[in-house]
């Protein structure tokens, strides 16, 4: 007996149960194909997502080095964000300290922008940037690059460079020793000191 024959001599229930069982397979297998396509393409988009840059929006941002009890700075924007991928916080309205051995506060600074790169340890102050070194030395420039402890800060852009009303320079650059001990002005430097009791 063929197929054909055997299908005709089926009741009609036993005909409605290999129909179900017919629509059943289709819905798996449509199922399982669809899986496969809806898991490339979700693989492929985590591929893309991992690729992309991930930022995180902040406000109120603190982000400080210690060591061993030992605090290297801290750094604070009103505003920010975080690009997880480069690990480079990028921060506005940016106020912070550096400090010495001492654990005491020996540059202080303020700057309309700045940014800080986790990989390479390095801070960057750009635009406004005020500076006072602990002797009560004040510096603006236009950008400022802190690189590590035992590294010189530099300062470029417009330098101008003041100590109470006995001293100005002006400068294209100023090296601070990492000690914030001590300075070197570079390019075009003009430096003035002033006697007070010359002075009105």
């Amino acid at each position: 007996m063929d197929f054909k024959s055997r299908l005709q001599n089926l009741s009609k229930k036993q005909k409605a149960y290999i129909g179900a069982l017919a629509v059943i397979v289709g819905v798996l297998v449509w199922a399982f194909i669809s899986a496969g396509v809806i898991t490339h393409n979700f693989n492929r988009s985590q591929l893309q997502t991992d690729q992309d840059r991930q930022e995180a929006l902040m406000q109120g941002i603190i982000l400080t080095e210690t060591k061993d009890e030992k605090k290297y700075w801290e750094i604070y924007g009103e505003t920010g964000n975080y690009d997880s991928k480069n690990g480079v916080a990028m921060l506005n309205n940016v106020i912070g300290n550096f400090y010495d051995d001492k654990n005491e506060v020996s540059m202080s600074f303020e700057s309309s922008r700045g940014t800080y790169n986790e990989k390479k340890g390095q801070i960057i102050l750009y635009d406004d940037t005020f500076i006072v070194l602990k002797d009560f030395t004040t510096l603006r420039a236009n950008r400022l690059e802190w690189s590590g402890t035992d590294k010189p800060v530099i300062a470029e852009g417009n330098i101008r460079i003041t100590r109470d009303k006995d001293f100005l320079a002006t400068a294209k650059k100023v090296e601070i020793s990492p000690d914030y001990d001590n300075f070197k002005i570079i390019g075009n430097a003009v430096s003035k000191i002033y006697d007070n009791k010359e002075k009105k």
